[in-house]
């Protein structure tokens, strides 16, 4: 999409551009394209071609928090490649999506404050030269879609999503950090429960959905977190009705600050919490993830050692539903905006 010039061989060196067949994804599928390396005036000789994937991870030290650039998955596409001079080389790769990444689109379109990028690098002489920088939309899996469907119907609204530096406490997770999707409650818990916020951590199998919300201060109550922390396998997911679920576990917060959700029957609709545009799963083409199996439950007080953070209000979610799909050029300015200034480099997180 961006093609760039390779610094480490200077004016009149090959330039590099890697194309997706298609900038949607979902987790635990694979990404295709090809890497395309112009020749440049003279022979060039790459080490290694190298394709990761990349996003912006919140970071919480002490009182304060920084944003960083961290890479979550590293594959080496080919080794060895000699470029002729003037002549286009193109590598095809196939970049698996792992199951925890951050969801970054719903209902067909951006979900404000969440980059995903795939990030061409290429080894010359032993030296890293960072190339092409591409934006992927990360749409929820069917059963992560029926969660946030349920979000809609009961009248949450978004706040604000990003990635937060961490792990969550009794959830197997591969990743060193989690996606927090952060909603205004409905209407009837407004004055007692501030936010709710939605975490996803899937596998090849099951679906764990945590919970946690802001119950707010009253004369005779202290305020305070609430947990709930579920799991399924993605078929069940699918068939649970989160919405009973979900209303449920927060009206127990709202009263007593504790949960114990009921799973049953019926499948989630539309997504009025993000513009009332229909969830991923039901579009063409994406309806079916391999791996589905599992077993279900849920633990009481599912605690993990999230924070919060301000976000966007509701106006500019419904400016941003207003508009669209945004283009693969200015997502990818958008891209490039969030990416840069970033000189420290990429953040190292234990996986």
């Amino acid at each position: 999409m961006f093609k760039r010039m390779l610094s480490a061989f200077g004016v009149g060196g090959p330039s590099v551009d890697t194309v997706l067949d298609s900038p949607h994804a979902a987790p635990g599928q694979v990404v295709t394209g090809q890497v395309r390396i112009q020749g440049g005036s003279a022979d060039a000789e790459i080490g290694q071609v190298v394709l990761s994937l990349v996003t912006r991870v919140e970071v919480e030290h002490g009182d304060h928090e920084f944003g960083g650039v961290s890479e979550f998955f590293r594959m080496v596409v080919q080794q060895g490649v000699r470029v002729p001079a003037g002549q286009l080389i193109s590598i095809p790769f196939q970049l698996p999506m792992p199951w925890e990444t951050p969801i970054t689109a719903v209902g067909g379109g951006p979900l404000p404050g969440m980059t995903v990028g795939v990030r061409t690098e290429l080894v010359i002489a032993g030296a890293p030269d960072k190339g092409d920088l591409d934006p992927v939309l990360v749409h929820p899996l069917p059963s992560q879609d029926a969660v946030l469907n349920a979000f809609g119907q009961l009248g949450f609204s978004f706040r604000s999503a990003d990635v937060e530096a961490g792990r969550l406490h009794g959830v197997p997770q591969e990743l060193g950090f989690y996606q927090e999707i952060e909603f205004f409650p409905p209407g009837q818990f407004a004055g007692q429960v501030s936010q709710v916020e939605l975490t996803f951590v899937a596998n090849p199998h099951e679906l764990y959905v945590i919970l946690e919300a802001d119950k707010r201060g009253g004369m005779f109550s202290s305020g305070g977190d609430a947990f709930g922390h579920f799991h399924a396998s993605h078929q069940e997911a699918q068939g649970t009705d989160w919405a009973s679920a979900i209303n449920g576990w927060l009206a127990q917060v709202a009263q007593r600050g504790h949960a114990n959700p009921a799973f049953g029957g019926g499948h989630a609709g539309h997504n009025p919490a993000f513009g009332g545009q229909p969830g991923y799963g039901h579009q063409p083409g994406y309806g079916h993830q391999p791996g589905y199996g599992g077993h279900h439950g849920y633990d009481q007080h599912g605690h993990h050692g999230g924070h919060h953070r301000s976000g966007p209000g509701i106006g500019g979610v419904v400016a941003a539903g207003a508009a669209g799909v945004v283009g693969g050029m200015v997502l990818g300015e958008v891209m490039e905006d969030v990416f840069e200034g970033d000189d420290g480099g990429d953040m190292a997180f234990e996986e």
